[in-house]
């Protein structure tokens, strides 16, 4: 029986709309901001902090001087490290809140490397949405976005969400064997969701017939 479904997402393909409408017809909890307000809550860290490391790596520079100050504590049991918010600890706790939530059944969730977190549960269908560059754009400009941004955004998000899988998951972004359908958003908000529910529709136990 299918209790979960994951959605991982390129950035500006509307997966978020779709997850909500999805989620709302099913009478399902939605797992999109609220799992970066769970995060915030384990990690007693502001939401805008968590979105700033959710789903990217680290910079170098930064790797570089987490190893040089946890090495020199080395040795030394009088000194506890500062806690710190950044990527390796976003995914710990990423992962915790995505087993949770997963454990209560009937959610929706999106992205935080939940397709990877869930993969081997029976109960999960993973989905992967993309769309073209143009499409992409004009949803970002609609929802308020200058077209120079957008643009830069399209490259980087998906650049750095890439990264973190990469880095986290050892795979590549989108690894499309991990996924039960990738389906194009150009084709409509309404198109992309009932192709999802007639996945969930074949997955369900058919009823029998008395």
């Amino acid at each position: 029986m299918i209790r979960i479904i994951t959605i991982e997402r390129e950035y500006g393909c509307g997966a978020a709309g779709i997850a909500s409408e999805l989620a709302a017809r099913l009478g399902w909890k939605l797992w999109d901001q609220l799992l970066t307000q769970e995060i915030a809550r384990f990690t007693h860290c502001e939401q805008s902090e968590v979105q700033r490391h959710e789903e990217r790596k680290d910079p170098l520079y930064y790797r570089l001087l987490k190893s040089f100050t946890l090495g020199s504590y080395e040795g030394n049991s009088s000194v506890y490290p500062v806690e710190t918010l950044d990527a390796d600890s976003i995914v710990k706790v990423s992962k915790r809140v995505v087993e949770e939530a997963a454990a209560s059944g009937d959610c929706v969730i999106v992205g935080r490397g939940s397709q990877h977190f869930l993969r081997y549960r029976d109960d999960t269908l993973r989905f992967f949405l993309y769309g073209s560059k143009e499409n992409k754009l004009r949803r970002l400009v609609s929802e308020g976005q200058k077209e120079a941004d957008a643009r830069v955004l399209v490259e980087t998000v998906d650049r750095e969400r890439g990264a973190f899988i990469k880095n986290y998951f050892h795979v590549d972004w989108p690894n499309r064997s991990l996924y039960h359908a990738m389906v194009n958003t150009d084709a409509g908000n309404e198109t992309v969701i009932q192709a999802i529910l007639s996945f969930l529709q074949h997955k369900r136990p058919a009823h029998r017939v008395a």
